[in-house]
């Protein structure tokens, strides 16, 4: 073995021990919530990714799409129809387009009832809450409200909440926060959203 090889094979050794170690000491098993934040493109896809893997392993999930829904997405598309799937959208589309805070806060309390009946259910193993931080940035959804639902539901359920601006009760009761950073995107050059990559 080369002495290059030898170090190599020395450092691998000893981040296996530290990541062995860490595996042991993760001992506590429940549904967790997670946070994916921040001003860069990606969280909703973080989410759906994650909802993927669940359903590979056969369990159920349901979909609380806020904001977005005046027009389908590839994620409604493919997953409207999946029988392990209970999806919801706002149906609305974007606040700055419907400029009704009236109708957009009826929207969000009617769409709001059923994601509550899904954190409610242990049968669903996760549950999304797609651009929820909007709703309660916005004063349509009380924040109160979404946070009794997250603290009264299933213990093995996890929640992922997305979107911009996760306050900071939020942040302190989530478990894992991912906050992922704009650092070019192509929109601000002029680039058209592409059906398939942004929605």
């Amino acid at each position: 073995m080369t002495d290059q090889n030898n170090k190599h094979q020395q450092k691998m050794q000893k981040l296996k021990a530290a990541v062995d170690n860490k595996i042991a000491r993760a001992t506590e098993e429940r549904g967790q919530i997670l946070v994916i934040t921040g001003n860069g493109k990606g969280k909703s896809s973080s989410a759906f990714g994650t909802l993927i893997r669940t359903l590979g392993y056969g369990y159920k999930a349901g979909v609380a799409q806020f904001i977005k829904g005046a027009q389908s997405t590839g994620e409604e598309l493919f997953l409207r129809d999946n029988p392990n799937v209970e999806y919801h959208v706002m149906g609305t589309g974007f606040t700055w387009e419907t400029q009704n805070r009236d109708q957009d806060t009826e929207a969000t309390l009617t769409l709001w009832e059923k994601a509550e009946q899904m954190l409610q259910n242990p049968d669903l193993y996760l549950v999304v809450l797609d651009e929820i931080t909007y709703v309660v940035n916005y004063g349509y959804l009380a924040l109160e409200k979404l946070v009794t639902a997250l603290e009264n539901r299933p213990p093995e359920q996890t929640v992922i909440i997305t979107g911009r601006g996760a306050g900071s009760q939020l942040l302190a009761m989530a478990d894992t926060v991912s906050e992922i950073k704009e650092v070019k995107h192509g929109f601000k050059a002029g680039l058209k959203a592409r059906k398939g990559i942004e929605f």
